[in-house]
């Protein structure tokens, strides 16, 4: 049963972050985790700041730049359907799918989904661990066979996001509102590690709104893709996913590459390793055999994880010889 709040549905972005600034104030895009953490009494809110009636926080453009613009407020499924995003950025499209089922697809949105909290089974049941306050990681010594490979240092929670993970690849940036104005902040500084701040999981603050995804132009001769696996085939959480961008020359070498795992780490985890295995070479079998390797170089394993660095190699090796395959 959800508790008592007041309910502010904001007419405008500013009204949205001023409503936002009282206590207890809480953020309302599309609902799907915010409403069940209510309800499970994961946090409290005094106040609820919708944002459903914003058109303008809505759709996708294509800015005079290029590149794209995507509104917060876009669903997933708006994500998953649109031509651009299809042709131009198929790891996108392809992580959107993958979120949830389609009734949440078509009401979770791009900007919640980025900012959802950690669906770590102690954080939302009735623990008061490090990320609530406490003082102990129960993962560490409990049940972590879904916890984090890299990164974890206190807590070892993975970052749930898939859009993530595939805007993380890209290069994206976002906007972000508060009371002192606009700023752009790329996606790949935007998430807070718990050496950072093991209270937090993104740079904003309580008052500040994210308003629009930026994603660069496509350079010529880049190919992108996603892969996840989950325990069900429908509506889970991954196990272990990759996002890969890379971008060949006419020759078929590898120039710039970008790769990043989900479910390995507190937030969308870069493998530096395997990208360098790869920029220099053509994508043969050796090749991405060794970019699976170097993906998973320094993971630090939990007592019930360790089979996350055999699924991590398989899945980044799979995506690589299925992007050398494409056209």
């Amino acid at each position: 049963m959800l508790p008592k709040f007041s309910y502010v549905r904001a007419t405008s972005v500013g009204d949205g972050v001023r409503a936002l600034s009282a206590p207890g104030a809480r953020l309302h895009a599309g609902g799907t985790d915010l409403l069940g953490c209510l309800r499970e009494g994961v946090f409290k809110a005094d106040k609820v700041v919708s944002l459903a009636g914003l058109s303008a926080l809505r759709g996708i453009s294509a800015p005079p730049t290029g590149g794209l613009r995507l509104g917060a407020m876009t669903t997933l499924a708006e994500v998953v359907s649109n031509r651009q995003v299809l042709a131009q950025y198929p790891v996108l499209a392809q992580a959107a799918a993958s979120v949830g089922s389609p009734q949440l697809r078509n009401q979770g949105t791009l900007g919640g989904n980025l900012c959802q909290r950690p669906r770590c089974w102690y954080f939302r049941g009735d623990f008061q661990c490090l990320r609530k306050g406490g003082d102990t990681c129960y993962a560490v010594g409990g049940e972590n066979q879904h916890h984090a490979i890299f990164g974890g240092r206190g807590c070892y929670m993975v970052h749930p996001s898939d859009t993530a993970v595939a805007l993380v690849a890209l290069g994206a940036r976002v906007r972000i509102t508060g009371p002192g104005g606009a700023r752009t902040v790329p996606l790949s500084a935007f998430f807070v590690l718990p050496d950072k701040d093991v209270l937090k999981e993104t740079v904003l603050a309580h008052n500040e709104v994210v308003t629009d995804i930026l994603l660069p132009p496509v350079e010529a001769g880049t190919k992108s893709g996603y892969r996840k696996v989950r325990s069900r085939g429908s509506w889970d959480f991954a196990l272990a996913s990759a996002a890969m961008v890379v971008t060949t020359n006419t020759a078929g070498v590898v120039t710039r590459a970008r790769i990043v795992l989900g479910a390995a780490a507190p937030s969308p985890w870069r493998a530096e390793g395997a990208e360098k295995a790869i920029v220099g070479s053509a994508l043969t079998a050796d090749v991405a055999a060794r970019a699976a390797e170097a993906a998973v170089k320094g993971a630090e394993t939990l007592s019930q994880n360790g089979y996350k660095v055999a699924l991590f190699c398989g899945v980044v090796e799979e995506q690589l010889l299925a992007m050398a395959q494409s056209k």
